[in-house]
This record gives C-alpha cells, sequence and structure tokens, in this order.
C-alpha cells in the first residue's frame, strides 16, 4: 500500500474522494493508502472462500461480501477493505450509499507480501476493536495455512492454525466450516509469478 501525499484527510473527504474514484483506498487516521492491484492465486483464494461460506449460509440471516465492502473502524478512525466480510444478523452501515459496513461478524484477509505485517498487525488490532466481530481469518496465498482467531466470551482471543491440506476449520460464529481444499481450489504454488 502507498500514501497518497496529501495528509490530514477528513473521513468526510475521504470518503467523497473513494467514492468518486476508480481505485480503491484504505484510511487511517488521516492518511489514505493506495491498494495495489491481487495475484491470480490472491484472487482465486477470496473467490473460492466467497463461494464456501456464500453457500453454507443460504437461507440464513447472513451476508457474505467480497473486497469491494468497506468497514469502518471508528475507535481507530480507520477504513478498510477486507477480502471477506460476514455479517450476520442485522447489517448495519455508515450512511444511505450502503457501501460501508459496521458490524462484521467475521473478517477474512489474504496475505500479500505487500500487506502482511500491516494485516497481522495495526488492522488486526483496529479489528478487534469492532464489538461484532467474533472471528478473524488470516489465508496464505504462498503456501496451505489458514490462522484463525476466535474471540472468547471473556474478550480473549483463541489462535488455531493448520497447513493440512485435509483440515476443515469450524467457524462457530456463523455456524460454518471452511475446507483447506475448497479455500485452496486451483491453486498452485510453483509458479511464484502468479
Amino acid at each position: 500500500m502507498v500514501a497518497l501525499p496529501q495528509q490530514n484527510w477528513t473521513p468526510e473527504a475521504y470518503l467523497a474522494f473513494e467514492r468518486a474514484s476508480e481505485e480503491k483506498h484504505e484510511y487511517l487516521a488521516g492518511e489514505i493508502f493506495l491498494m495495489t492491484g491481487a495475484s491470480r492465486r490472491h484472487n482465486l483464494i477470496v473467490v473460492n472462500t466467497v463461494i464456501s461460506l456464500g453457500n453454507q449460509l443460504k437461507g440464513r440471516n447472513c451476508e457474505v461480501y467480497a473486497s469491494d465492502m468497506r468497514v469502518w473502524i471508528p475507535a481507530l478512525d480507520s477504513y478498510t477493505y477486507p477480502d471477506v466480510a460476514i455479517v450476520c444478523g442485522l447489517a448495519r452501515f455508515e450512511d444511505d450509499q450502503v457501501d460501508t459496513l459496521l458490524n462484521p461478524t467475521v473478517v477474512v484477509e489474504v496475505l500479500s507480501p505487500t500487506t502482511e505485517v500491516y494485516d497481522r498487525g495495526r488492522k488486526f488490532h483496529a479489528y478487534r476493536t469492532l464489538p461484532s466481530l467474533r472471528e478473524y481469518l488470516l489465508i496464505s496465498q504462498d503456501r496451505g495455512r489458514i490462522e484463525r482467531y476466535l474471540r472468547q466470551d471473556d474478550g480473549l482471543w483463541l489462535f488455531s492454525d493448520t497447513t493440512l491440506a485435509e483440515a476443515v476449520l469450524e467457524l462457530p460464529s456463523v455456524g460454518c466450516t471452511l475446507a483447506m481444499a475448497d479455500v485452496y481450489d486451483k491453486v498452485t504454488f510453483e509458479d511464484d509469478s502468479a
């Protein structure tokens, strides 16, 4: 992600700019960062995850959004674009544009070499301030690995991860499972340019 030169953006100025832009930008405490394009593997993993979870949530009071649904994190004055967001129950939005979600239940980020440190650190810290967030998944695009953080009733986060190709993760916050085989369908790791 690359910061734009203008400093001290307000959330209102950012939203006006972002809604008119053909590119996506994240906002963090007055700074705007251009989001770069995603690799083939990254896109396959996002689509596979959306398909798997979306199919399981059909007919239920949950919605699955892929990468273009912005999330507002007021505690850290931040707007992000998670790779996948799920909300169960009534989805709440910032305004009548219905393009900025306030209450995700699950957030999924596919790790990229340029964003991995941010996704694991500052971004996860920001997501943890959302009372609605119950699970945070980090999916590697360089090898088969899924990490899951699950918020416990006492507010602590329970970490688990898997690299087993036959593994199936339970997502109790939304009553779904996520199979490694489904997430990595058609994804190969031999070609580093993918």
